[in-house]
């Protein structure tokens, strides 16, 4: 590919803030095209590479939906539901993320490089936290799942059957205190064994990207900032300290200093503050957030 690779390390302050504060945070990100802004939220969308015509479909339609609601898909680009949320972004002339397992002097599957090229084209990006020349080894794949979570606030399940990775996926995302969406299939499919298994377990049940801004009391706020909505975590014993901290300095504070003056765990200050964002109650600015007055 003719793009530049770029790179960041983990103290970066463009290093994207929700994937900073997982368990095990990759310590180098290499990335083609370019790393969307942290305030747009992210929901990943994955599933099995055996997928069928009718599983695509639904991955395709869901991921249409949601970026034109104007959420960005994050997924791994394999063959079957990753290729086809891909596919579903690309076709909303949305901005897309590609997760790989290899380095990015190679695109692999290499049946989606034309893919990886689209997804560039519309200035969506590709990432890796392997370096150039890195082979897909086996082990990679399941390890590169938790960076596809953990740059989302969800994760959506596509046909998953009982040995999937995206059961592993599923399984980082709670970990790293994210939601985990299921899309339901017939109870005889060998396709589905894993997805309920996972319902079973406590996944949300979705059939439709509203389903999913529902859940996630996303609402309007993905294309209005509706003023009416700044009340909304008013009563949130958590939210409230986070804004009483922003209050405290002038020239915002960065994510370290709001976990030190909260006492919070890491991952609660980044999904209060990415909902804060929505909400139009913080901003953020050079990896530092302020309270909008």
């Amino acid at each position: 590919m003719a793009i530049r690779m770029k790179k960041l390390n983990l103290n970066d302050p463009l290093y994207p803030s929700l994937l900073k504060y997982i368990p095990q945070p990759p310590k180098m990100l290499y990335f083609l095209g370019e790393l969307p802004n942290d305030e747009i939220p992210k929901i990943a969308i994955v599933g099995t590479r055996k997928a069928t015509t009718e599983g695509k479909l639904i991955a395709k339609k869901i991921a249409y939906d949601l970026s034109e609601m104007g959420i960005i898909i994050v997924s791994g680009l394999a063959l079957g539901i990753d290729a086809a949320a891909h596919q579903g972004a690309v076709r909303a002339q949305a901005k897309t993320i590609a997760v790989l397992a290899n380095g990015l002097d190679e695109i692999y599957p290499r049946q989606n490089a034309n893919l990886a090229q689209e997804i560039l084209s519309l200035d969506g990006a590709i990432i890796s936290e392997y370096p150039p020349g890195t082979p897909a080894y086996p082990e990679q794949f399941l390890a590169r799942n938790r960076i596809i979570s953990g740059l989302s606030l969800a994760t959506l399940i596509v046909e998953a059957p009982i040995h999937s990775g995206s059961l592993v996926t599923a399984r980082y995302a709670l970990e790293q205190g994210r939601e985990v969406f299921i899309v339901p299939g017939p109870v005889n499919h060998s396709n589905y064994e894993g997805s309920h298994f996972l319902l079973r377990e406590g996944g949300r049940l979705v059939t439709k990207a509203e389903d999913v801004i529902e859940d996630l009391n996303l609402g309007e706020k993905l294309k209005t900032k509706v003023e009416s909505s700044k009340n909304d975590f008013g009563n949130d014993e958590i939210t409230q300290k986070i804004l009483d901290s922003l209050g405290l300095k002038k020239g915002g504070l960065t994510i370290d200093e709001i976990i030190k003056n909260t006492n919070l765990e890491p991952q609660v200050v980044n999904q209060s503050l990415t909902f804060l964002i929505f909400k139009g109650r913080v901003k953020e600015r050079l990896g530092k957030y302020s309270k909008i007055k």
